[in-house]
């Protein structure tokens, strides 16, 4: 516990009242119910200081050490236009899969961008949710007119599947620490050229900003861990069917993990590392047409099971492959049923390993 005086209403001094301290960012969090992302934008811009002195986000405390942090003055909120889902994107309307008061987890479409940002002001998720006026909650901690209300993880513009939105900002911190304790379990299925050698494997490599070009990432030495659990669903000619279970959830992980592994995922524009030339010149031709029927990158958020953050139960939702990849796929099987299948994914028993 700490001893706390609110001495104007953007500055707070505390006195830390227990033997040590945990590392400050997650001490500060704590103590004054902010995010994560909240305290450590303060000790970023230097707003948390000791006898004068910024601290550090890794600081740890002892017993007696006098803390203040200043908080920016406020910014009024940033409105958001609605739109109706026809006009945010490919694919159409977002499906819900699941919605209650404090939370919602929907079927986002490939071409549907979850968050206003340059380029897309008017025309993402967010504006479609407050077009259908549901409700988000401010953003965790993003800083004013960041524009991520309701947001609790992302997926990229051109993969589809299960996406979680809160609707109050106790569930958003709640959900978002869960996320960051690896309590949420989130299940893509994609389809990779080439063949693991093995399975279930491991993928644990740092991944940061490409240095030549910002809007993509790559595996660097001194980037942020990063860790992907593969496991080979099923095996056809020149690709993987694969089940990635996020350890973390760092910007394109899996696109950048299964790639740097020399495994690519199909359709994947940005960082194909070859696509289909990487595969053996006899069925070079196979896998070019399987190419060209790819309308992006075979993945997809498939499955999700969190316990709620507000009544504790146990929710495992499923997503089934979307109908634009299903050409795609029945292709990669060689197996013509496919097409025909309303469960492609249950068909090849991607789920049988969920609880």
């Amino acid at each position: 516990m700490t001893r706390a005086a609110t001495l104007a209403p953007s500055r707070i001094v505390f006195c830390v009242a227990v033997p040590a301290t945990e590392r400050l960012d997650r001490f500060l969090a704590d103590q004054l119910a902010l995010s994560r992302t909240q305290a450590a934008r303060l000790i970023a811009d230097k707003r948390v200081t000791a006898a004068g002195r910024p601290l550090r986000a890794s600081a740890l405390l002892e017993r007696g050490a006098e803390v203040s942090v200043e908080f920016p003055p406020e910014a009024p909120p940033r409105t958001y236009a609605p739109v109706t889902p026809p006009q945010a994107g490919v694919g159409g309307g977002v499906r819900f899969v699941y919605e209650d008061e404090h939370l919602a987890v929907l079927d986002k479409p490939a071409g549907l961008v979850v968050h206003p940002g340059p380029g897309h002001w008017d025309d993402t998720l967010v504006n479609v949710l407050v077009g259908r006026g549901t409700p988000l909650s401010t953003g965790g901690g993003s800083a004013p007119g960041e524009g991520r209300p309701g947001i609790v993880h992302r997926l990229d513009k051109d993969t589809s599947g299960l996406l979680l939105v809160a609707k109050t900002d106790l569930a958003h911190r709640r959900l978002a620490r869960a996320i960051e304790q690896r309590r949420v379990e989130r299940r893509y299925a994609a389809l990779a050229w080439g063949h693991f050698a093995k399975s279930p494997v491991e993928i644990t490599a740092p991944i940061d900003r490409h240095p030549e070009d910002r809007k993509r990432m790559t595996v660097k030495a001194g980037g942020r861990h990063a860790v992907s659990y593969v496991t080979v669903v099923a095996r056809f000619a020149q690709t993987d069917l694969l089940r990635v279970t996020l350890g973390t959830g760092r910007t394109h992980q899996i696109r950048v993990h299964l790639g740097h592994v020399g495994h690519p995922v199909v359709g994947d524009r940005e960082y194909a590392f070859g696509g289909s030339r990487r595969v053996t010149a006899a069925e070079r031709r196979d896998a070019e047409r399987l190419e060209a029927l790819a309308p992006r990158q075979l993945l997809h958020a498939a499955a999700l099971t969190f316990a709620h953050p507000v009544t504790g139960e146990r929710l495992a939702l499923q997503s089934e492959w979307p109908a634009d990849l299903r050409a795609a796929l029945a292709a990669a099987s060689a197996d013509p049923n496919l097409l025909a299948e309303a469960n492609p994914l249950q068909y090849l028993r991607f789920f049988a390993s969920d609880g």
